[in-house]
C-alpha cells in the first residue's frame, strides 16, 4: 500500500478511552438523577461526539428538558477526567514510532472536542503524530469530511495518497465521504460483523498487522 500520509481516528483506534467516558458519563447521570449505563452500552453510544453520547444515555435524549444542563456538566467533568484510565492500546506506541521513523506524516482526527484531542495527542503522541484535529464550532462532525480534508491539507497530501484508519461505523463512513481508503481495526469499540454491515472491507487484528499492511 503506497502512501504519503496516514489519518487515524483516536477513540477505539489509538487510545482506549472507554472507561473514562463511562465513568464521566455515569458521574454526570448520577448527579442529575438518571440511571447509570454499563460499559457495553457506552461502547455503542460513543463515536459521534459528546453531545450524542449524552443524548443516547438519557431518557428521551435531546428532547429531555434537562439535556442542556446534563450535557454541559458532562463536558466539564470529562474535560477534567479524560486522562485517568485512558491509555494507548498495546502495540500502538511501537506502531507509530515505526511509521514515523519510516517517514510517514500522520494526523489524528476525532469527534472529541478539539482541546482534549490536542491535549491527548500532546500527552501520548507528541513525537510521532504531526496534526491533531477535534470537534470545533461551525465544523461538522465526522462522518462529514471537512476535518479529514483539513488534516490532509496540513500534512500536504492529496486524498488519493492517504489512508484513513478507524474502528467504527462512523470511521467507515468518514473515509468514504472523504474519498480515502479505509482500514478498520478490530481492537476497538465495534465488532467485525458490525463493521461488515456498514461496508468495511479491510480489517486488521493487531497493530503489528497494521504496520505490515501499511509498509508493504
Amino acid at each position: 500500500m503506497k502512501l504519503k500520509a496516514i489519518v487515524f481516528d483516536m477513540d477505539g483506534t489509538l487510545l482506549d478511552t472507554l472507561t473514562d467516558l463511562k465513568d464521566s458519563l455515569n458521574h454526570t447521570l448520577r448527579r442529575c438523577g438518571y440511571p447509570e449505563r454499563t460499559l457495553d452500552e457506552v461502547r455503542h453510544f460513543v463515536g459521534s461526539g459528546i453531545g450524542k453520547l449524552v443524548s443516547r444515555a438519557m431518557p428521551n435524549g435531546e428532547e429531555n428538558p434537562t439535556f442542556p444542563v446534563v450535557f454541559e456538566e458532562m463536558k466539564q467533568y470529562y474535560a477534567d477526567h479524560c486522562r485517568i484510565h485512558t491509555r494507548p492500546y498495546d502495540g500502538i506506541p511501537e506502531l507509530l514510532k515505526a511509521l514515523h521513523d519510516a517517514g510517514y506524516p500522520m494526523a489524528v482526527v476525532s469527534n472529541k472536542v478539539h482541546p482534549q484531542t490536542v491535549a491527548l495527542r500532546e500527552e501520548f503522541f507528541k513525537d510521532t503524530i504531526d496534526v491533531a484535529i477535534g470537534a470545533k464550532d461551525g465544523v461538522p462532525l465526522k462522518p462529514a469530511p471537512e476535518s479529514v480534508w483539513d488534516a490532509l491539507e496540513q500534512l500536504g497530501c492529496d486524498k488519493e495518497d492517504a489512508v484513513y484508519i478507524g474502528d467504527s461505523d462512523i470511521d467507515v463512513a468518514t473515509a468514504r465521504n472523504s474519498g480515502l481508503r479505509c482500514i478498520s481495526v478490530l481492537w476497538g469499540f465495534r465488532t467485525k460483523d458490525e463493521l461488515l454491515a456498514v461496508g468495511a472491507d479491510c480489517f486488521v487484528e493487531t497493530p503489528a498487522e497494521l504496520q505490515k499492511l501499511l509498509e508493504c
